[in-house]
């Protein structure tokens, strides 16, 4: 019986890593720039050895993804990503100088190694923000961020960070994203996110309700 219940585990397993395994495809085939048989195979060849006999955290993948978050992502990174792209021009030919710079720390609010990794990703693109370092075991991003001049610019960046945290967990986080986000937010005062029935089920047994 243990037998057979390892053997469901390693299926579900294999099930959630799937999509590594395809995007990694994916990027093989644009190196190659062409589709064919071989670049195929040896696409799935190569994310077989990367995955299997390279050590690598394990990404827990959730499972879900929400396609109306998807793209209300996708829309405020288009935003952004112009906004910042003319703020930076103009401080680039401001006549009253060099803006001033800072390194930041950010404290996420989740734990899960793919959503820090798509967020400091996301911020990493958009212009005039890199992050320079992380912190996997506290779940710290530290950001670079340009045009900083006091305490109020500083909070501003570390805010937009955790704005991109927490759409990236509406589109694609687990039922502990979504908790750990409603936490913050119910600490701050803020309204929680809208949960789902799986969601709020699991919000209810770790609140012991």
């Amino acid at each position: 019986m243990s037998g057979r219940i390892t053997e469901i585990g390693r299926w579900q397993g294999f099930l959630l890593q799937l999509p590594l395994l395809v995007w990694l495809v994916v990027l093989w085939l644009l190196l190659w720039g062409h589709i064919t048989v071989i670049s195929v195979l040896t696409g799935v060849i190569v994310a077989l050895v990367v995955t299997r006999l390279f050590y690598l955290p394990p990404v827990d993948l959730s499972g879900r993804f929400s396609v109306y978050w998807g793209l209300a992502f996708a829309w405020h990174f288009a935003v952004d990503l112009v906004r910042a792209s003319v703020l930076v021009a103009w401080q680039a030919v401001d006549p009253r100088g060099v803006p001033v710079n800072s390194v930041l720390a950010v404290q996420l609010h989740t734990r899960s190694d793919l959503i820090m990794t798509l967020t400091a990703e996301a911020i990493s693109l958009v212009p005039g923000s890199l992050v320079v370092e992380v912190d996997r075991e506290r779940s710290l991003l530290y950001v670079h961020a340009l045009g900083t001049p006091d305490d109020a610019a500083i909070e501003r960046v570390r805010h937009s960070v955790l704005v991109v945290e927490e759409r990236i967990v509406r589109t694609l986080g687990s039922e502990h994203d979504v908790w750990m986000i409603n936490r913050e937010r119910r600490a701050a005062g803020r309204p929680p996110l809208r949960l789902s029935a799986r969601q709020r089920r699991y919000e209810d047994a770790r609140e012991g309700r």
